[in-house]
């Protein structure tokens, strides 16, 4: 089975591809020549995620997926939220989100945060949706040098690693992309 999946992040194309099964072929955006930032005009997760899948498959009329994450800050009224790639401005510069991040949260003791992901499928002629939700804190200082985004100043309940300190299979054992991509499988095997 071919899947496109709907992003140009290969940090994210790598701790998906080792969810997936043998029998899905994953594409990214490059193998079908889409080069161009696919728009983000949704306010949710959800509506971000099928606004890209709809963008590939418009395109290309391959099955495709697309997921659509962001760190929610319970001080911070649950943002960055969608606009967590765009936080600190629209050059989606992840050590200027940390800093403005951490800035936002100096004065504050309530750290509760939760990585959000929620995934898009379009497949022959149905429309899909998986999320998973990992809740934890913002520690204050950066930790690690593995994952991307915010991993260095996440920590999930019950570790006390950050992200960033985790290998790629510690992370996919908790992350919230890896909790939707297992009910993706769990879908596609069924089918």
């Amino acid at each position: 089975m071919k899947l496109i999946f709907a992003s140009n992040s290969k940090k994210k194309s790598e701790e998906i591809k080792i969810l997936l099964p043998p029998t899905v072929e994953l594409l990214n955006l490059a193998d079908v020549n889409i080069i161009e930032d696919i728009p983000e005009t949704g306010e949710t997760f959800k509506a971000n995620a099928l606004i890209k899948a709809k963008y590939v498959f418009d395109k290309t009329g391959i099955n495709c997926f697309a997921d659509d994450s962001g760190l929610e800050v319970e001080a911070l009224d649950m943002r960055p939220g969608v606009y967590s790639a765009r936080y600190a401005g629209e050059e989606k510069n992840s050590d200027h989100n940390i800093d403005l991040l951490l800035k936002e949260l100096r004065d504050k003791e309530n750290r509760n945060a939760q990585f959000h992901t929620v995934i898009a499928l379009l497949i022959n002629g149905g429309t899909y949706f998986f999320e998973g939700i990992v809740r934890g804190s913002i520690i204050h200082e950066r930790k690690g040098n593995s994952g991307f985004g915010y991993d260095p100043i996440f920590v999930a309940d019950g570790d006390n690693k950050t992200f960033a300190e985790l290998s790629l299979e510690e992370k996919n054992q908790i992350s919230h992309r890896a909790i939707a991509i297992r009910q993706l499988v769990t879908f596609l095997e069924k089918i």
